[in-house]
């Protein structure tokens, strides 16, 4: 088998391939061109396109050239993959906002240096934004039926959910298809990889440039991550889990992972880590903590640097050890004049952002799991008064594993 497919195996990448056994003979012959497609439609994306990424990287490591497809085009319809309704409808601004910050982050991720393997992005809105109707119809429509389009998830579970979906989304897989074909003929592109809940869409492309063009061409998907719990990966109960610094700092990024289930972490040392398979078939029954510390590490030094993967560390272990000047804790703002107008603390947390819900944070501090510079509150209508904060700075806790500090200006 291919070094590059064995590894895509090895750490749990692979889901469906379509010609598997031809894909590794062409890897073997020669260096090739894959693509991966990020709609636009935030302005960060979350772990639940790490694993996509970490494609992208394996195929650099084993010297093939990515290409990164930003859908500047598609994001203007909407993928209805997986979605119970039509996505909102971004303005041209909030799309090109959008697709700024996401280039911005995949670079972090992604080698730019070596010539032969740099990322080639490129925007589906450059060839979408000028189709003609008729002729698109007319050259590229009459290679897809109805009958088929409607086998395929994105529409049948649509439709059996007796949600509406729109001409404009049904047509979503087309364009996909279409991409699919442009980056074929201006970028010899060989190779799609993508969510499994996207096959249906990567065969339509693969069956179309076969056609049109009589090239042979391959799709790759991985499977969909959950967490042991069942959650879907990337969100959390308190939020999505961005890669955007804006959005999430280094430290809760650090902590997201720090605070995987124990069942997940051997699998997302695979696939979230760069660390060799057989290092980590070594190391796999060492003390659990010390595992998940090395994971959320590498992760962190992955997105924001070695640095900051350090002082999130560091950080943990003094809000741990209780101390409540660390310089490396997550720290937020706020006005004097609010704790001079009597702040209680369901609404200084609400503040902090650490939960969203009156009614979680009355159930935390019945249960003892709130904490002001390491001392329980044991009453909800608790007034945060201006001599609880120590030169300046107040820490709030949340059971073990949250901790954040609250300086005045």
């Amino acid at each position: 088998m291919n070094k590059f497919l064995k590894e895509f195996k090895d750490r749990g990448f692979f889901y469906q391939c379509t010609s598997e056994e031809e894909l590794s003979r062409h890897l073997n012959k020669e260096k090739i061109k894959g693509y991966i497609g990020f709609d636009c439609t935030a302005e960060s994306l979350h772990v639940g396109s790490l694993l996509q990424i970490m494609c992208l990287r394996l195929l650099q490591k084993n010297g093939h050239q990515p290409i990164v497809l930003i859908g500047g085009g598609t994001t203007r319809i909407g993928d209805p993959s997986g979605k119970d309704k039509t996505r909102k409808i971004l303005s041209e601004d909030e799309i090109e906002k959008n697709i700024k910050n996401i280039k911005n982050i995949l670079k972090k991720f992604l080698d730019n240096d070596d010539p032969s393997t740099k990322p080639i992005f490129v925007n589906n809105y450059t060839w979408l934004k000028d189709l003609n109707y008729i002729s698109f119809l007319r050259d590229i429509g009459k290679h897809f039926t109805i009958n088929r389009m409607l086998t395929f998830d994105s529409v049948k579970l649509r439709l059996d959910r007796e949600q509406s979906l729109s001409y404009m989304e049904f047509n979503y897989m087309i364009l996909q298809a279409y991409d699919f074909l442009e980056l074929n003929k201006k970028e010899k592109c060989v190779l799609q990889i993508g969510g499994s809940d996207q096959w249906g869409n990567i065969v339509n492309g693969v069956e179309l440039i076969k056609r049109y063009y009589n090239n042979q061409t391959f799709g790759l998907t991985t499977p969909l991550i959950t967490l042991a719990s069942g959650a879907k990966m990337g969100k959390t109960e308190n939020g999505a889990i961005w890669l955007d610094e804006k959005y999430l700092s280094a430290y809760d990024y650090w902590q997201f992972w720090r605070n995987v289930d124990d069942r997940d972490v051997i699998k997302f040392l695979k696939m979230f880590t760069e660390i060799e398979i057989k290092e980590i078939e070594k190391i796999k029954n060492k003390d659990i903590n010390k595992l998940k510390i090395l994971l959320a590490n590498k992760t962190t030094e992955m997105l924001h640097g070695n640095e900051a993967a350090k002082n999130s560390e560091q950080a943990a272990k003094e809000a741990f050890s209780g101390n409540t000047l660390s310089s490396n804790m997550p720290t937020i703002n706020i006005h004097s004049e609010k704790i001079d107008e009597k702040i209680n603390i369901v609404d200084l947390i609400l503040l902090s952002k650490l939960e969203k819900s009156k009614s979680e944070i009355r159930r935390l501090v019945k249960g003892n799991a709130i904490k002001i510079n390491d001392n329980v509150v044991s009453d909800e209508k608790l007034e945060i008064t201006k001599n609880l904060f120590k030169d300046n700075y107040l820490k709030l806790s949340l059971g073990k594993k949250r901790h954040i500090k609250i300086e005045l200006n």
